[in-house]
């Protein structure tokens, strides 16, 4: 590994003072914050500035806040993130960590679509492909989505639609489907026993971009002989950190 250049570590240590929510910083601000010598302070804020990645606040001497290059460098990160990659590559460090199956998928208008799957090694495991299309009711990810929707559109989408039954345990029942939406909305995860599949159980966290919306979902699958109380409740945390990597991959920032 090469050598870390001091005044550009410097340098980024003062643009990331900007992701602690500080929406301006004088010189005098980022020097007691950093523990750094007046001088290069002050050097390193006017070579940000001349590069347009600082920008002084008018009326306000010695004040900054970021400027548009950090916007550009954003915008250009943002365009060219793809969420199939992304999500493939974080789905498969959860599968290496659980050894079951994940899948992220996203909400065609009440069916889910897979957009990146990575197997389990086991010799029993789920039998599902990226772009295999389901009812989003009868899946943890469609659930975790449908319960991301704002309630109006929820209820505009279900509206007139039969709510068909994949297995003896799928939600029929628009009222109990809602009921359960509003319990993954308080959870923050969506569980399935059985609803797709009737030798598998899912659990499914959500993914979301830089302005915050939910726009996919993170699931593990596993065959019910594998399945247990306790089994559900790591697998729930694991799928919860896996959605929360990708949805950083993709610019969101947790509080």
């Amino acid at each position: 590994m090469g050598r870390l250049v001091p005044a550009v570590t410097r340098s980024l240590d003062i643009l990331e003072l900007f992701l602690e929510g500080e929406g301006t910083l004088s010189a005098p601000e980022v020097t007691r914050r950093l523990q750094l010598p007046r001088t290069t302070v002050h050097e390193l804020l006017t070579t940000l500035a001349a590069r347009s990645y600082l920008v002084q606040v008018p009326g306000q001497p010695g004040r900054y806040r970021l400027g548009v290059r950090t916007y550009q460098l954003g915008s250009r990160y943002a365009e060219q993130l793809d969420l199939a990659a992304e999500g493939k590559e974080v789905a498969r460090e959860v599968a290496e960590t659980c050894d079951e199956t994940v899948h992220v998928a996203v909400l065609e208008d009440t069916d889910v679509i897979y957009i990146a799957k990575v197997d389990s090694t086991h010799a029993v495991r789920m039998v599902s492909a990226a772009g295999r299309r389901l009812p989003a009711h009868c899946t943890s990810v469609g659930k975790m989505l449908l319960a991301s929707l704002p309630q109006d559109e929820l209820e505009a989408r279900l509206h007139g639609r039969e709510l068909t039954a994949m297995t003896p345990a799928s939600i029929t029942d628009p009222a109990a489907l809602l009921a359960a939406l509003a319990g993954i909305r308080e959870r923050g995860v969506a569980v399935e026993h059985q609803e797709s599949n009737p030798d598998v159980s899912c659990v499914a966290a959500p993914v979301r971009d830089r302005s915050g919306r939910v726009v996919a979902a993170l699931s593990i699958s596993v065959p019910m002989i594998r399945w247990s109380g306790t089994r559900e409740g790591e697998l729930a945390d694991l799928a919860a950190k896996g959605a929360a990597d990708l949805s950083l991959r993709l610019g969101h920032r947790y509080a």
